[in-house]
Order: C-alpha cells, then sequence, then structure tokens
C-alpha cells in the first residue's frame, strides 16, 4: 500500500441547502492518491450530496473544490471527466435499448470506432474480473450486469479520482470480493484516489484505508480504518443502539450467526391459510427464453415466505409478474382461492396484491412528482372521489401517512426527487400498506439502504405478517432471508429447487440448491 501523499481533490466547507433541508453543512472531505476512503451515514445523511458536489451534478451554496492544490469550478459531470473526475452511479444511468459498448461509448467526441470501443471493453472487463458480453442489449441484462457496465462505463475514461456509490448493491458477494481486489491492485499500482460510500460496514473495513462517518449534513467522526469496528462504527451512523439481529444482518456478519433458530420461535400456525398460491406458472421472453419454468408455491396468512437464489434465476421476472407487469403461457396465480388474471394492469392490485418493487425508481414511485402524489399513484380514487383531485382531501391523508410512517420530508408537496432513498422506499412502503393489501410481496426491499433504514424496513415486513398479511420476500441477500423469513423456497433457472422452514434449516443443503444442485441427490 502506498503512503498517503498530497491530496488529489479536497472538498472545502461545502454546504448545500434544499429549501429548508440542510443536505451538507460545512463538510470537509480529502481524498488522496493511493488509498480507498470510505463514506458512511445514513440515506439522507448527505454523503450522495457531497459527491455530486464533486462530480458537477450539484452545485455548492458554499464552499470550494480543490484539485491538486488548484481552487476549481466543476460546473457539470462532463467537466469534472475533463478534470480526471469519473462516478459509478447506484442507480443505473444506461440506455436499455443500447448494447454494452454502445452504452459504454455514449459521450464520447470525434468519429466513432466499434471495434476499439470492444476490445477496450474486453480489456477493462478482464483487468477488473467484471466479465461481460459487449454486444448483450443491455435491456435484457440482470441488475448485477447493468451494474457493470455502468463501472465499465466509468473506469474507460482513466479517471485519477473515482467515486464509487453503493457499487456491489447488486453484485454477489464474490462479484463484490473480486471487484474490490481489482481495486485495491489498481489503488496500489497506479496510485489512483477513490471514494466509496457504501451502507454495507463489512466492505467498508474490508475495502478501505480511511473512513469518514456523515449525520444529517455534517461530519460527525473520521478514522483510520484498522482502527475500527463494525458495531461502533453503525452505532455512529444512526446515533443510537440498533437491534442486534438488524445489525448482524446489515453488517453482513455471518451467515451461520443469521441462520441462528432461537428457542422461542413459534411453529407455523396449522390452521393458516394459503392467501398467494402459484400453481404450474410458466413464463418467456419475448426472445422465446424460458424466464419462469412451471413454478408452484403458496404464501399462506401471517408468514413471511423467502425467495432466496442467485441473482438472474427468476426473481425479477417472478416480481414483474406479480405486478401486472408481465403474462405468464402457462399455469395460475390465486388470491384467496380466486384465480388472478395476469398481465393485466391492474389486476393484482385489485385481487388485494401490494408491491414494494425491485428498483423504485423504475417501477415504484415517479420523481417528480410530489410525495402526496406519489402516496395515491395506486389508488386515486381516494382523494378524486368525483374524477376530480381533492388536494386539500389529498395533503390531509398524505400528511397522515408521512406521520404514520415517519417519512422526512418538508411536507406533502415535497417533489419525491428531494427525499433519500430510504424516505423514497418509505413512500413507496406506506401506499402500499395503506390500503390494507392481502399479499405484500417485498422485492429486495433493504438494497442500497443503511443499517437503520434496514432496521425499519424489516420490522415493518414483521408488523405485517403479525397483521395477518402474506408476505413473500424476494432477496439475493440470504443474511436477510435468513433473518425474516418463517419458509424458504429456492429458486433456480426459473423453478422451486426446494423448500425449508426455519427449524429444518441446512446451509450447505440451501447452498448447494442455489447452486443448482439436483434435490435428488440432497434428501436426507
Amino acid at each position: 500500500m502506498q503512503t498517503p501523499g498530497p491530496a488529489a481533490v479536497e472538498l472545502v466547507d461545502i454546504t448545500k441547502r434544499f429549501g429548508r433541508v440542510v443536505a451538507c453543512d460545512g463538510v470537509d472531505l480529502a481524498l488522496q492518491r493511493g488509498r480507498i476512503h470510505g463514506i458512511l451515514g445514513e440515506n439522507g445523511a448527505g454523503k450522495s450530496t457531497l459527491m455530486k458536489v464533486l462530480i458537477g451534478l450539484v452545485h455548492p451554496d458554499r464552499g470550494e473544490v480543490i484539485i491538486d492544490g488548484q481552487s476549481v469550478t466543476i460546473t457539470d459531470p462532463i467537466d469534472a471527466a475533463g478534470k480526471g473526475i469519473g462516478m459509478v452511479h447506484q442507480h443505473f444511468s444506461v440506455v436499455d435499448a443500447l448494447t454494452v459498448w454502445e452504452n459504454i461509448a455514449l459521450g464520447d467526441v470525434g468519429r466513432l470506432d466499434p471495434a476499439a470501443v470492444r476490445d477496450r471493453v474486453g480489456d477493462l472487463s478482464r483487468h477488473y474480473g467484471l466479465a461481460i458480453e459487449p454486444d448483450a442489449r443491455v435491456g435484457d441484462l440482470p441488475a448485477g450486469m447493468r451494474q457493470r457496465v455502468e463501472i465499465l462505463k466509468c473506469l474507460r475514461r482513466d479517471p485519477h479520482v473515482v467515486v464509487f456509490d453503493e457499487p456491489t448493491s447488486v453484485l454477489t458477494p464474490a462479484e463484490s470480493e473480486q471487484l474490490f481486489d481489482a481495486l485495491r491492485r489498481v489503488v496500489d499500482e497506479e496510485g489512483r484516489a477513490v471514494a466509496l460510500v457504501s451502507h454495507k460496514l463489512e466492505e467498508i473495513r474490508h475495502a478501505t484505508d480511511t473512513i469518514t462517518i456523515m449525520r444529517q449534513g455534517s461530519v460527525v467522526e473520521r478514522i483510520a480504518t484498522a482502527d475500527s469496528d463494525a458495531a461502533s462504527l453503525a452505532r455512529a451512523m444512526v446515533g443510537r443502539w440498533v437491534s442486534l439481529r438488524t445489525e448482524r444482518a446489515a453488517l453482513g456478519l455471518g451467515i451461520e450467526e443469521a441462520a441462528t433458530v432461537d428457542d422461542d420461535v413459534d411453529d407455523e400456525p396449522a390452521d393458516a391459510r394459503d392467501v398467494l398460491e402459484l400453481v404450474g406458472v410458466s413464463a418467456r421472453g419475448g426472445d422465446g427464453r424460458v424466464l419462469l419454468d412451471d413454478l408452484s408455491f403458496e404464501v399462506r396468512a401471517g408468514e413471511i415466505l423467502g425467495v432466496a437464489g442467485v441473482e438472474g434465476n427468476g426473481q425479477r421476472e417472478l416480481g414483474d409478474l406479480l405486478s401486472s407487469l408481465a403474462p405468464i403461457s402457462a399455469g395460475e396465480v390465486r388470491v384467496d382461492g380466486r384465480p388472478v388474471r395476469c398481465g393485466v394492469a391492474g389486476a393484482m392490485s385489485r385481487a388485494g396484491i401490494a408491491v414494494v418493487p425491485e428498483d423504485r425508481h423504475d417501477s415504484g414511485c415517479v420523481l417528480e412528482m410530489t410525495v402526496a402524489e406519489n402516496l395515491f399513484l395506486a389508488e386515486p380514487e381516494r382523494i378524486a372521489p368525483r374524477g376530480v383531485i381533492d388536494r386539500r382531501r389529498m395533503n390531509d391523508a398524505a400528511i397522515e401517512l408521512i406521520e404514520r410512517f415517519a417519512i422526512s420530508c418538508e411536507g406533502p408537496d415535497s417533489p419525491l426527487w428531494s427525499l433519500s432513498g430510504g424516505n423514497q422506499q418509505r413512500v413507496v412502503l406506506a401506499r402500499e400498506l395503506s390500503h390494507e393489501p392481502k399479499v405484500l410481496i417485498a422485492a429486495q426491499p433493504t438494497r442500497g439502504l443503511d443499517v437503520g433504514a434496514i432496521e425499519y424496513m424489516s420490522d415493518q415486513l414483521r408488523l405485517a405478517a403479525e397483521t395477518g398479511v402474506a408476505v413473500l420476500l424476494i432477496s439475493t441477500e440470504l443474511e436477510e432471508i435468513l433473518d425474516l423469513a418463517d419458509r424458504i423456497v429456492v429458486l433456480s433457472r426459473g423453478r422451486v429447487a426446494g423448500e425449508m422452514t426455519r427449524r429444518d434449516l441446512d446451509l450447505e443443503r440451501l447452498g448447494l440448491l442455489m447452486g443448482g444442485a439436483d434435490v435428488s441427490e440432497l434428501a436426507p
């Protein structure tokens, strides 16, 4: 590891307000060559705003940016790239209709050389251990592969300062480890300065040299990574103790510990009725590929059924199906024994199915609308009884939900984009639970959230189940499944590969099933 030298870039006294909300309050940060600097904080702590100042997406009200000792003004991301600063965003900025290499070439000036771009993509993917097909259409790729496109798009421009905003939120543990090993190598060998924004504390402790912790727009602690421990970092982030189980899951501390069954865990009620049933469901993509293959399972009243599996094995398609976004080619979906038409807009919602989608920005909310408008997207008739929106009625109802779900915002008229990721997720959850559903589909519900927001979301899922809602938890975070689920089904190649309850949990068998092993070979 290199000895830290002069700062490649410094942020000095950065202050930024959005209305009455102070996103950053006199923040100082220095990024040094040959070092990876971790930035921790709850959703809404100001860390993303700070990074957007660095790349020119946000202009500060006060403060300055200093590059190699010179004060500069960064007008926009193109200007930042010209000054050697790049950013890998948490939320994808790719164009689905284009191929991988076309997305990576976007923004190039001069004559386009497709062969050269493809070759460069291949070189970068091998160097960073992020294999990808340059000619694949981005819209057909799973979330993990789309994240690879974001990373390669940034690294192709060879920045000397790189900001990673939650880069592994959709990567598998093996992919994450591979990325950070490669990142550490190029930081050491090439002297780049890296800022890593992440809510995964063990990831920060594994990958960084120094850590800055932000809370409510201010820096509350700076520490050398070698002197840190995960539990104290979590408490510094949220300013309080968090529940032991949630802290363990959020920190990634041992699947074996997360899988421990408490002695007071109740057995499943014998009379629990099946609320949601999938019977022989099959679905194909536009190219004829089998996405879901004879999929059958049920979710009972008052239970949380976890769907585990390696990303890309049908989880996204299952969520789309239960959101009325995709048709099926065979089989049946039933709610309380009644068939529900698939692929028909609103059919699932009318049947009593609420959905917290995998990507809230893609299909869960409208950032340009207000908080109140987003809260009543699914049931506009609640605030428009005669076909015309009653603004006073909408705002009064929105204020009630804002208070009930502790949504941090200036008020019901706040644009949704002004809220932190965790509070945007609360808006989606509040809307879906406010009409008392029979079934709640939670797809990757804590992806990209900090430890405090994870604790809140986990508690809300448990509370929903306690009130009799049938909860289907779709997650590639195995610790989350083990922490919350009463029963687990494993999805592999679009089929149920196996099932187990918390009491008969076998981690070795679970891992083999996730890897696609033949169930017949795994009989006890």
